[in-house]
């Protein structure tokens, strides 16, 4: 495996790291680019063109391609993603309304159908009418669909069925919940595969921009893609269960941290141009939620680290609340395109826009913001209402200033949702303009930054005064803002891991420890562990937050890179559970991985629930590109003692397993 060299990408919202790692020498070469979203190749051309040219290597040298991406979790907290058609087998309208369902579907299409399942996989009759009737308009207006039947972890069959009929007719795109979850909870599993469903394409692009990148470069490798809980699955199996890559980029960075510091025990902040998220590294592995995700407010039944993301980046929105007498500044949840950024990639169109703003004696509600298409493909805009297309339709690839594309209220409305749906990106003032204004980043246009700061400087609290005297002023408010949100979001994910429902942004005493204000009875707080920065930003931020929270501060030399590195260091891992259950006296029902086995001896049910959990468990690790994986068993029987003999409710059998990636020969 030494002789050959590791390829490691990591595709975030901003930008696109690579690294090249060796298993003898550690990190080789390491380089970024920014995330190109209208041809995600582009990007990955551009960083991993410059490892390779870095370290002075080869093509044929790369044994193994790892990818980490942020790009579904940064959709499902910015609320994005493909329509999807959600299709319920034996469920009734009254159960969108558990686990967040409704709110999820949002507009999206649900067609509910008579079927599904026992808890002992005996089923009730599929009816299929609804679905014929429905699909040849439907395939036209979403760009996937998911499928959810009652009691699904138990029999499959009618997920199946329907399942093939959707792509029968549509061809599009099918998610069905048992592939996704063995966990009981309909609502919540039709919930993930909706989910799941929206973010097929997403993920599909990334798959394939650097499927056709590579083969360009003749690179024949496997890839492997970072999962939530930190382990490695195949290309094949991340395009079939995208939601599993939920918290990829986040669950890379903590085997990243761990790999670059050596610390078994820390916490773990990762800020990218969308997110911050916190984590902790306990005895040198990360803590997974048993819960299942919480990504954009939503639970999931998806395993991954026990992961906080707050909507707050380098690139978050500056929101300015100016009715009180004294100004506030929040930051985030949804990501801008920075003003430096977007006059670095559009020039003089930016730039004279600001300035004819500027010049005026006026203040304008959209003063330095603009609009400007993602590059998403055609498809994408597929089901949108005659407003939103003709409003679509005047955005471009270069960023048109909202004061010209807004002459009306009911627009602001219809261009918010063109922005939910990832097909328009709004420019604007952010804290990576801030840095670039303060000089404490330069890689854009720092013109176009101090502009865009004097503008937003003229902005007049309650009192009537201007909010800062300067753009410079301005950019230390924002810089103190995003180090006291920070501070905040890690203190909220410590306080949640200790057990203690503490808001740090509403608690006196934490305020005053923060501000280190003196009084008769002083307050202080600090962590037990390093504070460890992620990010290219970090160590622009982090020495600052670390230093709020009376915490040692650790940002590794390739802390910008950190989640690429976690993405070649991983592990192929994969679990199965096969279900033992008793609908009557002396019969045994062996449920998953196949179809349902009846037994009338409990010794032979649970040797077939066994074997079968281990085989399907290697068969599966084998699909995920694991090389000789091991395997280990847990066995979970609920059987208490009624009245004086055992009744078996039901038996676990899960088996894992796990191997490291297979490598090209």
């Amino acid at each position: 495996m030494s002789d050959h060299l590791l390829l490691g990408i990591d595709t975030g919202g901003t930008y696109t790291d690579a690294v090249l790692f060796s298993e003898t020498a550690g990190v080789v070469a390491r380089s970024k680019a920014l995330t190109t979203r209208h041809d995600l190749s582009v990007g990955i051309a551009g960083a991993v063109d410059a490892v390779l040219d870095q370290a002075g290597a080869s093509a044929s040298a790369i044994g193994l391609v790892s990818l980490s991406t942020t790009l579904a979790t940064n959709a499902l907290v910015e609320g994005q993603g493909g329509r999807a058609g959600l299709v319920m087998i034996g469920f009734s309208p009254e159960d969108l309304k558990r686990d967040g369902l409704q709110d999820a579907l949002g507009s999206d299409p649900v067609i509910f159908l008579p079927g599904g399942h026992n808890v002992h996989g005996g089923e009730t009759l599929l009816d299929m009418t609804a679905l014929d009737q429905a699909l040849p308009q439907l395939a036209k207006e979403v760009s996937s669909f998911a499928v959810a039947g009652y009691f699904a972890v138990r029999n499959p069959a009618h997920e199946e069925r329907v399942r093939d009929r959707i792509r029968e007719i549509s061809h599009l795109p099918v998610t069905c919940s048992h592939e996704l979850s063995s966990k009981l909870g309909g609502p919540r599993r039709a919930l993930t595969t909706l989910l799941n469903a929206r973010l097929v394409s997403m993920i599909d692009r990334l798959i394939g921009a650097c499927e056709g990148f590579l083969q360009s470069r003749g690179i024949d490798v496997p890839i492997m893609v970072v999962r939530g809980d930190g382990a490695l699955i195949s290309a094949a199996q991340a395009r079939l269960r995208p939601i599993e890559t939920i918290l990829s980029g986040p669950a890379a960075s903590l085997v990243g941290a761990r790999h670059l510091t050596g610390l078994d025990n820390a916490v773990v902040s990762d800020i990218g141009g969308t997110t911050t998220d916190v984590a902790v590294l306990d005895q040198g592995r990360p803590r997974l939620d048993g819960d299942g995700a919480v990504v954009g407010g939503f639970r999931t039944m998806v395993e991954a680290v026990a992961m906080r993301t707050f909507g707050l980046g380098g690139d978050s929105e500056v929101r300015i609340d100016d009715r009180g007498l004294k100004v506030r500044i929040e930051l985030g949840p949804r990501r801008l395109l920075p003003l430096s950024l977007a006059a670095f990639q559009h020039g003089e169109t930016v730039l004279s826009v600001l300035e004819r703003q500027l010049r005026s004696a006026h203040i304008g509600r959209h003063d330095g913001r603009f609009a400007v298409r993602t590059g998403l493909p055609d498809e994408m805009a597929n089901g949108l209402q005659p407003q939103e297309l003709a409003l679509y339709e005047r955005i471009g690839a270069v960023p048109v200033p909202l004061d010209s594309l807004l002459a009306n209220t009911p627009r602001k409305a219809t261009l918010d949702k063109l922005v939910g749906r990832g097909l328009v990106h709004i420019c604007g003032f952010t804290p990576s303009d801030a840095m670039h204004v303060l000089g404490r980043q330069d890689q854009w246009s720092r013109e176009a930054a101090q502009l865009g700061a004097q503008l937003m400087a003229r902005s007049r609290d309650g009192s009537g005064q201007p909010i800062a005297q300067s753009a410079e002023d301005l950019a230390e408010l924002i810089a103190a803002r995003l180090t006291r949100q920070s501070a905040e979001a890690i203190l909220t994910s410590c306080l949640a891991e200790d057990g203690a429902a503490i808001d740090p942004a509403v608690s006196l005493s934490i305020d005053r420890a923060l501000k280190r204000e003196p009084g008769i009875v002083g307050f202080s707080l600090a962590l037990d562990r390093p504070l460890v920065g992620l990010g290219a930003s970090a160590p622009v931020y982090y020495p600052a937050i670390a230093k709020m929270l009376g915490a040692e501060s650790c940002i590794p030399p390739e802390a910008g890179v950190a989640n690429a590195v976690g993405a070649v260091v991983g592990q192929v891992r994969a679990a199965v559970t096969i279900f033992v259950t008793t609908p009557d006296e002396g019969i045994f029902i062996v449920n998953g991985a196949g179809p349902s086995l009846r037994f009338f001896d409990e010794a032979q049910a649970f040797a077939e629930a066994r074997d079968r959990a281990r085989a399907a468990a290697l068969t599966l690790a084998g699909e995920n590109g694991a090389e000789e994986p091991a395997v280990i068993l847990r066995e979970d029987i609920v059987a208490p003692e009624v009245e004086g003999s055992r009744k078996l409710v039901e038996a676990r059998f899960t088996a894992t397993a796990s191997g490291r990636p297979r490598m090209a020969h």
